[in-house]
């Protein structure tokens, strides 16, 4: 098989409530966005240097920023941070029950805020690796989302099955549109169909292109009248070197934050629901939207 499993019907809580993925049509459409309770979802963008293959380390540096954060409902994590953006890594991967999913799973719970990121997962019986986002809440629930569009430029298309799902991701009452790094160059799979408020963006985008990254968010944000925060990493691997540039942008395509170029740090952004709806329903510029059909 080229695909990854999912993980067991009993690993994924069918009783948690706070965060719960949503596989929900690229189609589909609703008459309005604003007839939703008013929710805030705090989150924290890490932006952090990566040991080269050095789980334990990257993942005591993550902890420590973790159990820093007051008055937070998600922190996210950059793609791959337990080991750095590698392609051959079959020694580096991990099943959903091995020790980094694991250890987002305590994070969360003992820290009280859920946590974000991607991380190399290969499911017993499967024929290649996934480069996988997954989201672990303080109740022990995951959800998770496959990366669609392998970065073939950097060999991860031999290495690693795309993702043939898009998923939201319902945390704490907001929906969250879950997407890994080489995905912000493909607007269709991101596009808005009323079913999501904010687009995450995990990433190891290097410096040499750094001018599309930070063009890219803000186009995201603008074209699907949503959030968009995007994290990326800092620091060097064997193959590249990285600046950073984790932002974040509301539906205007306003910055609401930023870091300095190539320096460590977090990000502090607010969604607002209410406010987004508010802007959705008088700017109804989904209504004009063009229908199209996606084939995989």
């Amino acid at each position: 098989m080229s695909e990854c499993h999912a993980p067991p019907a009993d690993y994924f809580r069918s009783d948690a409530k706070r965060c719960r993925p949503e596989s929900l049509s690229l189609y589909g459409t609703t008459d309005t966005f604003g007839k939703e309770e008013k929710m805030l979802l705090r989150t924290a963008l890490i932006q952090t240097d990566i040991r080269w293959g050095d789980k334990k380390t990257n993942r005591d540096v993550a902890e420590r920023r973790l159990r820093a954060l007051e008055q937070t409902d998600l922190a996210i994590l950059p793609e791959m941070f337990a080991t750095g953006f590698m392609t051959g890594a079959d020694a580096a991967a991990e099943p959903m029950e091995g020790e980094t999913v694991g250890w987002m799973r305590r994070m969360a719970r003992e820290t009280g805020v859920a946590v974000a990121g991607s991380v190399i997962v290969r499911e017993e019986g499967a024929g290649r690796m996934c480069n996988r986002f997954v989201l672990a809440e303080a109740d022990g629930s995951l959800a998770w989302y496959d990366k669609r569009h392998l970065f073939s430029f950097g060999g991860e298309d031999r290495y690693y099955a795309a993702g043939r799902e898009r998923r939201v991701i319902v945390c704490r009452g907001v929906r969250l549109l879950p997407q890994i790094c080489y995905d912000l160059r493909f607007p269709v799979w991101s596009r808005n169909r009323n079913d999501y408020d904010a687009i995450v963006y995990v990433a190891s985008w290097p410096a040499s292109r750094m001018a599309a990254w930070d063009l890219l968010l803000p186009a995201r944000a603008v074209e699907n009248q949503a959030y968009v925060l995007g994290v990326n990493r800092v620091g060097t691997d064997p193959t590249a070197v990285y600046a950073g540039h984790t932002a974040a942008f509301d539906f205007l395509g306003n910055r609401l934050g930023g870091l300095p170029d190539g320096e460590e740090g977090i990000v502090r952004v607010t969604i607002d629901t209410e406010r987004l709806a508010a802007f959705r329903d008088r700017f109804r510029a989904w209504a004009d939207a063009d229908g199209f059909e996606m084939h995989l």
